[in-house]
């Protein structure tokens, strides 16, 4: 079964930074598209960043310029590098994988991150 454990949330001031990482596991992780969502208190769950295969990257608007998602195919690691915080970037914070051939979409378990002073 495919796992995606994620890691790297915390508590962090507004205009501070922090990257999470998601690794995955019993996949051929190269032929996964990967991507992270977030959700907040209350809020339903929001798509924030995507990468590709290839390495096509592509944001939601409220982050770009401020996160940038990563990927290392030999470490079957994806990163979202988040810098310039805000507390609206407040939420859970989940991984996801999807087959590029098949479509099967997983999930990981999710990391907190809450910005506050």
């Amino acid at each position: 079964q495919v796992q995606l454990v994620e890691s790297g949330g915390g508590l962090v001031q507004p205009g501070g930074s922090l990257r999470l990482s998601c690794a995955a596991s019993r996949i051929i992780f190269s032929i996964y598209a990967m991507g992270w969502y977030r959700q907040a208190p209350g809020k339903q769950r929001e798509w924030v960043a995507a990468i590709t295969r290839g390495g096509s990257t592509n944001y939601v608007d409220s982050v770009k310029g401020r996160f940038t998602i990563t990927r290392d195919n030999a470490k079957n690691t994806v990163y979202l590098q988040m810098n310039s915080l805000k507390p609206e970037d407040t939420a859970v914070y989940y991984c996801d994988a999807t087959n590029d051939y098949t479509k099967n979409h997983y999930w990981g378990q999710g990391t907190q991150v809450t910005v506050s002073s």
